[in-house]
């Protein structure tokens, strides 16, 4: 498997009991590349992630995360790696800065550390004006947008970001893409699932996947040139209803 790829999977595989949840899938992800994850639910998606996330181990298959071996040394892998799930994770009792404070703990970052990395998020996602307000305060598109920052708060390579848009406003939605490529200008690789069409429009490349395959892989635009179509929800549309 190329070193030279920050995620790579080759016939990875995950089972529970008789169902096949992931199915022989083989994939790489650049550094600094927008991966996007696309499939209705139950394609197999958030499995996928919870297996590179070190969450899940894979029944067969190989896959490395910035070189590491997820089978062998998956408690490596967390602490390199952010981590968004589709469940708000934060904790609403803290405000923005002690969910901050406490992640940045979490991950290991000394206290000089976390004041300059809050700072820095603090600018970038334009939390500044929330930092003392308790998390269950926020609309969800501002509780997002906190969900990313705790989760990029180490600086890891890579970060994986589980349909993070769900049941965000259309406008926060495209401001939280913009956030996504600014962090990927800076050399971050976001691997991103969703299930929204408009979104794949926003990424490097797509992954297809229906029933734990993955039935199409590449640029949005190869994909739109190879099936004819003038749009990745067409795409989606023609693969999922042959």
């Amino acid at each position: 498997m190329a070193d030279e790829f920050i995620v790579t999977a080759r016939g990875l595989t995950r089972t529970f009991g008789k169902f096949t949840a992931v199915d022989s899938i083989d994939f790489d992800v650049s550094e600094g590349e927008i991966f996007g994850f696309l499939g209705p639910n139950g394609a197999g998606k958030t499995t996928t992630i919870r297996i590179l996330c070190g969450l899940l181990r894979p029944t067969s298959g190989e896959c490395r995360v910035d070189g590491i071996d997820v089978r062998k040394k998956p408690e490596q892998i967390k602490q390199r790696i952010g981590y968004m799930s589709q469940k708000f994770s934060l904790y609403e009792d803290l405000t923005v800065g002690e969910n901050l404070q406490f992640f940045g703990g979490v991950y290991g970052l000394k206290d000089a550390e976390i004041t300059r990395r809050q700072k820095e998020l603090f600018h970038l996602l334009s939390l500044g004006e929330v930092e003392r307000q308790k998390t269950a305060e926020l609309p969800l598109g501002w509780k997002q947008c906190v969900a990313l920052a705790s989760a990029v708060i180490h600086q890891p390579k890579i970060v994986f970001l589980d349909e993070p848009t769900s049941g965000v406003d259309p406008i926060s939605r495209r401001n939280f893409w913009a956030l996504i490529h600014n962090m990927a200008a800076q050399g971050t690789t976001a691997f991103v699932t969703t299930h929204y069409m408009e979104e794949a429009e926003y990424c490097n490349r797509i992954s297809i996947m229906e029933a734990g395959r993955i039935i199409a892989l590449g640029t949005p635009g190869e994909l739109k040139k190879s099936f004819g179509k003038n749009s990745v929800e067409e795409v989606f549309v023609h693969l999922l209803i042959k």
